[in-house]
């Protein structure tokens, strides 16, 4: 079991919404394969509601980090217009093969579906494809094995958008199977984190922030960057 204790992994609670650390390797909703969700743990975290609350955005398998979940169906209407009209702030750590030259800059690559299967969520940069922007930072750099430690902020948020503009730079994220260079088993898991989400749910208040603690998988590489 990848969840020993979902309770563990709440990070902000109110109301409306919930805020829990995912762990890498733990998909949200059920795949064609089986295996275990995040879904399947989702009661435990009711507190007295009838419903269990639902993920409002998604986080890839491998991911790890922030995600929101929102508490009942009207909670999980308005968050779901706040990532829709892209005012929910994410900020992603990852760490990259090579890096750029630059301390900051932007990627503006339209992305599209590799193939036309709709099971297929593999994706390029394409000319034609949906407008897609990334707003990059180093945060810092380890010489030795040529790592670079990066925040990234995708202002876009389409389908594995972050792995595919880092790779088509020339620096993909560590252990990426797909569009970098790790293998399919055994590598070292992807090096990709959601850091932080700000959420700006009530009107009169500010922006709902939570951060997550970087994940035992991405220490070394961090540390090696200076974290």
């Amino acid at each position: 079991m990848i969840v020993d204790d979902i309770l563990a992994r709440l990070l902000y609670r109110d109301a409306l919404v919930l805020v829990i650390d995912k762990p890498a390797g733990l998909p949200v909703h059920p795949g064609p394969k089986g295996g275990e969700t995040l879904t399947q743990h989702l009661d435990a975290l009711r507190f007295g509601l009838p419903r269990r609350p639902e993920a409002a955005h998604r986080l890839d398998r491998d991911t790890s980090g922030c995600l929101a979940l929102g508490r009942h169906a009207k909670a999980l209407a308005r968050l779901n217009a706040l990532f829709a009209q892209g005012r929910a702030e994410k900020t992603y750590w990852a760490l990259v093969e090579g890096g750029p030259s630059e301390a900051t800059g932007e990627i503006d690559l339209p992305l599209a579906r590799r193939s036309d299967d709709p099971r297929s969520w593999w994706m390029k940069t394409d000319p034609a494809g949906d407008p897609s922007l990334t707003r990059w930072r180093v945060l810092g750099r380890d010489a030795a094995t040529g790592l670079t430690w990066l925040a990234l902020n995708p202002v876009t948020g389409r389908t594995h958008q972050l792995r595919v503009h880092c790779a088509a730079m020339g620096w993909p994220i560590l252990g990426d199977p797909i569009y970098g260079s790790a293998p399919r088993q055994g590598g070292p898991g992807l090096q990709l984190h959601a850091r932080t989400l700000a959420l700006p749910l009530y009107p009169k208040k500010p922006a709902i922030t939570v951060e997550a603690p970087a994940p035992g998988h991405m220490l070394t590489g961090l540390a090696a960057c200076g974290l």
